[in-house]
């Protein structure tokens, strides 16, 4: 059984999106996504949470869970840019771009708990 799943791993994951024929890298495996389609969903759960978290009525706990997405996928980002891969330069683009989003989701989430924490309390006169 070891043996098996062994020989699927160095055989490659086909990406699960429909009409893709690329591998996910190992790094990747359990998305089951290639490294393009793997940074296009970054991008459009980012672009998500930005509008989210862009009203300033986000919650703790759910800020602790964006949190985590950005943390746990710029982690697996960083597996695949740092494997040994061999990417074009249009993937690297890519990747280093989504970096660039996960970073500003960031930022942009403090931005939002700054505003929630300060600005949102009446003022007394």
């Amino acid at each position: 059984m070891l043996l098996i799943k062994v020989a699927l791993l160095l055989m490659g994951i086909r990406c699960q999106t429909a009409g893709c024929k690329n591998d996910s890298p190992p790094a990747l495996a359990e998305q089951q996504l290639c490294v393009l389609h793997f940074t296009l969903s970054l991008e459009s759960g980012c672009a998500e949470m930005r509008r989210e978290t862009a009203l300033g009525n986000t919650g703790h706990e759910r800020q602790r869970e964006i949190m985590r997405f950005i943390t746990e996928n710029g982690e697996k980002l960083a597996r695949v840019a740092t494997s040994g891969l061999h990417l074009t330069d249009d993937l690297k683009a890519r990747i280093l771009s989504t970096f660039l989003t996960l970073m500003n989701l960031r930022e942009n989430l403090d931005r939002a708990s700054m505003r929630s924490s300060y600005g949102r309390h009446p003022v007394s006169r």
